[in-house]
């Protein structure tokens, strides 16, 4: 029996490089359930179809997501289990992938928007009071955002009954996002920057970074160039829309 290690494989990406698209009676049912339904009736109807594995399902779950949504664009892909607060303060580009028990919490005065290709990986929990998700960001199984704290004041009084800060937490595109890793209040995390699995980031990433630990400290630059030419996509050939 050999003690080698396997070698390691390279295999092609799928999600974000095809053009999304939604089954041809999406686009009527997504305006007839907000239609007739509304806002309140489509959070009921979701529940039964919420944790369906079957094609039936999954359409109802892009539909009523679509519906209940501020705005989202083609090919939102929702996985059994995954979860919201108050999802029309939510904007979705096209081909978004929600992952299976994701949380996506928003606030009724909040605004979060997530770009084209955005992938959101299975027990991921978002604050998403004030976030912003730009194109093409990975979002590992897992990982959470945290965009509130308690301010803790006055000290006579339980944390839990102090005012919330909310803080704007903004992940710019083609950054990727390790398994459990935890991004605080306020922080930005820079264009095709990573942040390791399990990192703890408490402030800002510059662009191109690779940062781990907790808290998160940088480890190593990206190449730019490289990282563009492996991407395989030219100057230009981003597609979808923009929010």
């Amino acid at each position: 029996m050999s003690s080698e290690t396997p070698a390691a494989r390279i295999v092609a990406a799928v999600h974000g490089r095809q053009r999304p698209t939604s089954a041809a009676c999406v686009e009527p049912l997504v305006g007839w359930l907000r239609t007739e339904l509304g806002y309140d009736g489509l959070i009921e109807l979701y529940g039964r179809f919420a944790h369906g594995t079957d094609r039936v399902s999954a359409l109802m779950r892009e539909a009523i997501w679509r519906a209940a949504a501020h705005r989202a664009g083609e090919g939102l892909n929702i996985a059994p289990g995954a979860g919201f607060l108050h999802l029309n303060t939510f904007s979705f580009g096209c081909g978004v992938r929600i992952g299976s028990g994701a949380f996506l919490q928003g606030r009724f005065d909040g605004r979060c928007a997530i770009g084209d290709h955005v992938w959101i990986g299975p027990q991921a929990y978002l604050d998403a009071r004030d976030l912003v998700l730009e194109e093409y960001v990975g979002w590992g199984p897992g990982a959470s955002i945290l965009g509130s704290s308690h301010t803790g004041f006055p000290l006579d009084v339980p944390i839990i009954r102090t005012d919330l800060e909310i803080r704007p937490v903004r992940v710019e595109r083609w950054a990727d996002i390790g398994t459990r890793a935890v991004l605080l209040p306020g922080v930005t995390v820079g264009h095709a920057a990573i942040v390791g699995a399990g990192a703890v980031v408490t402030k800002d990433v510059e662009p191109f970074a690779i940062v781990a630990g907790v808290p998160a400290r940088l480890v190593r630059w990206r190449n730019p160039e490289e990282t563009r030419e492996s991407q395989g996509i030219a100057a230009g050939a981003e597609y979808g829309s923009q929010l």
